[in-house]
C-alpha cells in the first residue's frame, strides 16, 4: 500500500475531504492541518480504514517539524485551548512559543518536559505526543495559556500583558469552572496574578470555586527542576486535584 503526501494550501483549519468526483479516482482523501499556512493531504486507496488512516495520519503529525522560516512566521499567532466545562486540571502555560505556534500544539518544542512529566506524575496512561493534546479532554484535562501571543522567548512578553492574560484567565476559569488551575511558572503567574511572594504550590486564594496550584516551568531550560522533581510535583497535584 502506497500513501502520497502533497502540500497545498486551503483556509479551512478543520479536515475535510476533496469533492466526490476526485475522491472516487484517488480512495479516500483526509485533510490534516498541520499549520496555520501548510497543511498536508493524506491520500489513501479505499481498502484503507478507519484505523489505517488515523495511525497513517498520528505518523504525519508527530514527524513534522517546522522550518525556520515557519517559525519566524508564527510569531505573534495564537493557538487553540484544549478546553471544556467542568475539568478536573486546566494546565496553564505562560504563552505560546514559536514552535507551538508553527505546529498548533501546546508545548510542543522538543525538550519541553510538560509531556513527560504528565505521564510521570500519573495524568496519562502512556507518554502523549503534542498533537495528542485533544486527548487530555478524555482524561478530564485541558491546556491554556496567560497570554496568547506566541513568542520566541517568554520575557518577550511585557508585564502588561501578563496582566492582562490574567483577567482572561480568571475570567475563562469562571466560566468553565475546572476543580484545579494549575500554571506552569512561578515568575509569570507572580506578574500575571500581583503575588510576588507566591510560591510553588497550592496558593492560598482561588478562583471562585476553582483551586489554584502553581507548578514548576517544564521548559528544558530550567534546569533548576530535574525530570524526576518535576514529576514529583505534578504528582503531589494529581493526588490532591485528580485522584479523589
Amino acid at each position: 500500500m502506497t500513501v502520497a503526501v502533497a502540500a497545498i494550501r486551503i483556509s479551512s483549519t478543520r479536515p475535510r475531504t476533496i469533492a466526490n468526483s476526485t475522491r472516487a479516482s484517488l480512495g479516500v482523501v483526509l485533510v490534516w492541518q498541520i499549520t496555520h499556512s501548510t497543511p498536508l493531504v493524506c491520500v489513501l486507496p479505499p481498502s484503507a480504514g478507519p484505523r489505517h488512516s488515523a495511525a497513517t495520519i498520528a505518523l504525519l503529525m508527530t514527524s513534522f517539524r517546522p522550518t525556520k522560516d515557519q517559525l519566524a512566521a508564527a510569531a505573534g499567532r495564537h493557538i487553540p485551548d484544549v478546553l471544556a466545562p467542568g475539568l478536573r486540571v486546566l494546565f496553564c502555560g505562560i504563552n505560546p512559543g514559536l514552535y507551538s505556534a508553527a505546529t498548533g500544539h501546546h508545548f510542543a518544542r522538543p525538550g519541553n518536559r510538560f509531556w513527560p512529566a504528565l505521564y510521570a506524575g500519573g495524568f496519562t496512561p502512556r507518554l502523549l505526543h503534542p498533537s495528542e493534546q485533544e486527548q487530555l479532554l478524555e482524561y478530564g484535562l485541558g491546556i491554556t495559556n496567560i497570554a496568547p501571543r506566541a513568542t520566541a522567548r517568554a520575557d518577550e512578553l511585557t508585564a502588561a500583558e501578563l496582566r492582562e492574560g490574567g483577567e482572561q484567565l480568571t475570567a475563562k476559569v469562571r466560566k468553565h469552572r475546572p476543580r484545579c488551575l494549575a500554571i506552569v511558572g512561578i515568575t509569570a503567574y507572580r506578574i500575571a496574578f500581583s503575588s510576588p511572594k507566591a510560591t510553588i504550590g497550592r496558593q492560598i486564594v482561588s478562583i471562585g470555586e476553582t483551586a489554584v496550584w502553581v507548578l514548576p516551568n517544564p521548559s528544558g531550560l530550567n534546569a533548576h527542576w530535574t525530570p524526576t522533581t518535576l514529576a514529583a510535583e505534578f504528582a503531589e497535584l494529581r493526588e490532591r486535584f485528580y485522584s479523589e
